[in-house]
């Protein structure tokens, strides 16, 4: 197969990387920026291109691999319908022109995997097997924090200079729908959803974005608490789920998952394993589940399985924080539909 990966900023190298790790080698990269078309061939050897047009005609890619900043997904997605390119994008905070988009792949019946990358992670994996396999008994409540200091996202750049500073893609918005995308897909969409988001402190560069999210999720027969921020100064994946049989605590600072059993009176910890974590990553931020996620992809556009993820579901998810947002505005509780 042949993969044109566009954008080869930080998402779209490790794209790269992901499909390396699975072997495969005919890669070449799209990008309007010099500097970054000379690093990925530099770093990767990769066929490079200024003109996705020229790529297109002259690479005739079997997929796309778009890794470009969120406000632009759009505009690379409907390149992709017109050219009948199979594609995987990368996990969206806006929607324009998506119900276009929607019924374009399905007029030329392509696959298309909007990211969920979240979910391929192991211990999501250990937390799914856990609930389908009905260990915790009925759920009563979720907590669930993701924490983050903007700044340490891209240590070789300023805020100002990439999308996380603009209100409407900001570092913590785009983290709500990236979370809430496993979330629904372990438990479902709420009935009604409540919240609040802020500016809480200042961050040089992105003056003008909320950088805290708290979500309220009602499901009718159980709730979820979920906070998104970029103020962490230590970064923070906790996740807490109550059942009336067991409970679940993890953070990722453990590399396990663990549930306790009141009836043994202990903790059962069950192991993961972060793999290919590059420099200049948080330690807990390894490639596997990014790598099997590109896999999953290529699976798909070889009948093997279908993606977890659809443009339709992606969109809910967007639909989701919007509303989220809207609580806010009004001071009330939204039922979600």
């Amino acid at each position: 197969m042949n993969f044109l990966v566009i954008g080869l900023g930080s998402m779209g190298k490790r794209r790269i990387r992901c499909l390396k790790a699975l072997s495969y080698t005919n890669i070449a990269g799209f990008d309007h920026r010099e500097d970054r078309r000379n690093e990925a061939q530099n770093k990767y050897g990769i066929k490079i291109f200024s003109d996705l047009k020229t790529a297109v005609t002259v690479w005739k890619p079997d997929a796309f691999i778009i890794s470009v900043p969120p406000d632009v997904h759009h505009v690379y997605m409907k390149k992709a319908i017109e050219y009948k390119i199979p594609f995987f994008v990368e996990a969206s905070v806006m929607n324009t022109d998506m119900d276009l988009i929607i019924e374009g792949v399905k007029k030329h019946d392509l696959i298309a995997a909007p990211s969920a990358t979240a979910y391929f992670h192991p211990a999501v994996k250990i937390i799914s097997d856990i609930l389908k396999n009905g260990e915790l008994g009925k759920i009563s409540n979720i907590i669930f924090h993701c924490g983050q200091y903007l700044p340490d996202w891209h240590t070789y750049e300023h805020v100002r200079d990439y999308y996380v500073s603009n209100p409407a893609t900001g570092g913590a918005r785009e983290i709500v729908p990236f979370e809430m995308t496993w979330i629904t897909l372990l438990f479902g969409f709420p009935k009604r959803v409540c919240g609040n988001f802020r500016k809480t402190i200042n961050i040089e560069g992105a003056e003008q974005i909320e950088d805290t999210y708290n979500c309220l999720l009602d499901y009718g027969n159980f709730l979820a608490s979920v906070t998104v921020d970029v103020v962490s100064r230590h970064a923070t994946r906790r996740l807490l789920i109550n059942g009336d049989k067991q409970q679940i605590v993890w953070d990722w600072d453990d590399g396990y998952v663990k549930c306790f059993d009141p009836e043994k009176n202990e903790w059962l910890k069950r192991p993961y394993e972060m793999q290919n974590v590059q420099s200049g990553y948080n330690d807990n931020i390894g490639e596997n589940h990014y790598t099997e996620e590109i896999k999953s992809f290529i699976d798909s556009i070889q009948g093997k399985e279908n993606f977890i993820n659809t443009l339709e579901r992606d969109n809910k998810v967007l639909k989701l924080l919007y509303l989220i947002e809207d609580a806010d505005k009004k001071s009330q509780f939204m039922d979600f539909e």
